[in-house]
């Protein structure tokens, strides 16, 4: 039965599936029903199956997938092992991890049109419901722009949004708010959880940012090691979960029963420690910069990774980026944050000399990368973009490594290490024949990091580099960061994950409209912020604490 006890709507009835050429199931013996008009998220680590059970859903395994698939899969009355997706388009829409991957038209209107047409749906109830949509993700501004000119955030939602104006009964996404800022994640997640509650909706996701979806679900499925639970109450998930954000992180650290699933309960269970805490002397800001923020660090330009002076960037008749300047030291991490459409990634590849810019000067070891011949550049500055496959070119894991290191000057070895490193010994093997576009979307991140960090770069520029980790994945990212401070690199992260923020950075960039807005001690940006601030951040407020170990250093 459903977790809500209403109609069913999806059904897995001893389901198992395992991928050609694979010695292991990717899924086994899986029983779960999911209702109308219930969200459900699918919760598991990186590479656990949760992308396998969404694409049974709609029929892309084992169909597109390939691989043999026993048991059942039902879908508005419909198996998946007779109809075909497109048989269940009218049904099931489906977001993947890569929304880009999915368009197939140039603009944003024709995007959201081109789903009804597929479908037949007249033309003046195309036209409402293009508009519904447009309003509905705040897509109006941007109807006329090329898909290709939009961020990634901006892709995400027109991805969303060419899926629901379809109007399917049921919507299955995978990471939906992994390219979204806050605020635009969570009216994203607003409209979903509008449309279960309104119009009956049935979603299922999978979401690595846990913090953001909990406390919207009506239940949960933990997928691991193949098997996956039928559908959970949340606290009973969240209880047993190896995965989970952080209120429930320190609920379970301080002994809270029942466990808190929002800010607004944990608020409720930390009121007694906010107050002890204020009136004790024990509460100090996180890490501080280990530079100061002035161009002139330390006195001296040996503490200067990268220097950038009054960078205009231009795309066509638009100014991207207006005059942008700041100092990275050695030995920081530092957090490039702000709205979708901002300009993070534009300044990102204006750093790394892959995007002209109209005016300005970036110095980095005394080159300028735009200038510098590609053998001097991946040593003095590395680029893993928010779309990892852009830099994987071969056929396997292994062949990426060996070329890595060989391209690079890098001991055998060195890649492959890195990356295995990385994954971490809690998670799958992956075998060095495994074709990178086999890979879950964390573990190909992974593997891109680990190509550039072979040229062991003075400079190190990462974009959205959380898209599709969980946090025990995060974790170990995080710690490679700070290792890469520690050992006198320079770490600018351009993220919308507020919580690897708190957990890496000691300074914030904010930028807004191509400008600089505030350049500050990571403390100080993210604690206030209503958009920014870290779940912990918002249970503690106002003491300047942004993370599980801050409190416990604390308590």
């Amino acid at each position: 039965m459903s977790v809500l006890g209403g109609p069913e709507t999806i059904r897995f009835d001893g389901v198992g599936l395992t991928y050609p050429g694979a010695t292991t199931p990717a899924l086994e013996g899986v029983d779960l029903s999911i209702g109308e008009g219930e969200l459900v998220l699918v919760v598991g680590t990186t590479g656990s199956g949760k992308s396998t059970l969404l694409r049974a859903i709609n029929g892309l395994v084992p169909h597109f997938s390939g691989g043999h698939l026993s048991g059942r899969v039902t879908v508005a009355g419909r198996s998946t092992q007779t109809h075909r997706p497109r048989d269940l388009a009218d049904a099931v829409g489906f977001v993947a991890q890569d929304p880009a991957s999915s368009f197939v038209t140039d603009t944003v209107e024709d995007e959201l049109a081109y789903g009804m047409e597929s479908l037949g749906v007249a033309p003046q109830a195309m036209r409402r419901r293009v508009e519904e949509t447009l309003d509905l993700l705040g897509l109006a501004e941007i109807r006329r722009r090329g898909l290709r000119t939009l961020s990634g955030g901006q892709q995400q939602r027109v991805a969303i949004g060419a899926v629901l104006a379809a109007g399917p009964r049921v919507l299955v996404l995978d990471e939906p708010t992994s390219a979204l800022d806050p605020v635009a994640a969570e009216d994203v997640l607003a409209s979903i959880t509008r449309l279960v509650h309104d119009l009956g909706l049935t979603v299922v996701v999978a979401e690595h940012r846990l913090e953001r979806v909990v406390h919207h679900c009506d239940g949960i499925v933990l997928v691991g090691g193949g098997s996956a639970t039928p559908v959970l109450a949340p606290d009973v998930a969240m209880a047993a979960s190896p995965v989970h954000p952080p209120v429930v992180s320190l609920g379970r650290r301080l002994g809270w029963s029942p466990l808190p699933l929002s800010v607004r309960d944990a608020r409720r269970d930390a009121a007694g420690l906010r107050d002890r805490l204020a009136s004790s002397a024990v509460v100090l800001p996180r890490h501080p910069s280990p530079a100061p923020r002035g161009a002139e660090a330390v006195g001296s330009d040996r503490a200067t990774a990268l220097r950038a002076r009054q960078l205009v960037v231009e795309r066509g008749r638009t100014t991207v980026l207006d005059g942008v300047t700041f100092t990275l030291h050695r030995g920081e991490v530092v957090a490039l944050m702000g709205r979708n459409g901002a300009g993070k990634s534009t300044l990102l590849g204006a750093l790394a000399g892959l995007v002209p810019r109209r005016r300005g000067s970036v110095e980095v070891g005394g080159l300028d990368p735009a200038r510098a011949t590609p053998a001097d550049r991946v040593h003095a500055v590395g680029l893993v973009p928010q779309d990892p496959s852009t830099i994987l070119y071969t056929d396997s894991v292994g062949r990426e490594c060996a070329e890595a290191d060989r391209d690079l000057g890098a001991p055998p070895g060195t890649c492959r290490g890195l990356f295995d490193r990385m994954l971490g010994t809690d998670a799958a093997p992956v075998e060095d024949a495994r074709h990178p576009r086999d890979l879950s979307e964390g573990q190909r991140l992974l593997l891109a990091l680990a190509i550039v960090l072979s040229a062991s770069p003075g400079v190190l520029l990462l974009d959205e580099p959380t898209r599709g980790l969980d946090y025990l994945a995060k974790e170990r990212l995080s710690a490679t960061l700070v290792e890469l401070a520690a050992a006198g690199h320079a770490v600018l992260v351009a993220t919308h994950d507020v919580e690897l923020a708190a957990d890496t950075a000691h300074r914030v960039l904010l930028v807004a409209e191509g400008e600089i807005v505030a350049d500050g001690e990571a403390h100080e940006i993210l604690c206030g912020s209503p958009a920014f601030a870290p779940q912990v951040a918002k249970v503690m407020y106002p003491l300047p604490l942004m993370t599980v170990a801050d409190v416990e250093g604390c308590a």
